[in-house]
């Protein structure tokens, strides 16, 4: 995957969460987690971009570390909110699939860039 495709993946992802968060119940535990799954998707792509500009290969295995635990926990996120009955199976499904994605890919990514340094 070239960095220009995850780059719009990492965005939709984002756009995905907060089409989701949108359509949360007004209740207080929904707001909260809410807030924090919109936080951490957003700041996928928004790591990943800092990563693409890093000035060595440490800086940018370093950066993709964030990515990686701001996915993971979006994962969490989506978690909560499906066991906690806030929402069904089938409202987080593709979204929590995509973030397991993105992890496996950034972590691909980070084993790739080790091995050429």
């Amino acid at each position: 995957m070239t960095p220009v495709e995850l780059k719009r993946r990492t965005k939709l992802f984002a756009l995905q969460i907060i089409l989701l968060v949108g359509k949360l119940p007004r209740t207080y535990t929904a707001e909260v987690l809410g807030r924090q799954v919109t936080r951490s998707a957003t700041s996928v792509g928004a790591n990943y971009r800092a990563a693409c500009r890093a000035r060595s290969s440490a800086d940018f295995i370093a950066k993709m570390k964030i990515v990686e635990e701001e996915a993971d926990e979006t994962m969490y996120w989506l978690e909560l909110l499906l066991e906690s009955g806030i929402v069904s199976e089938s409202t987080v499904r593709e979204v929590l699939n995509e973030a397991n994605e993105i992890v496996a890919i950034v972590v691909a990514s980070i084993k790739t860039k080790r091995t050429q340094t």
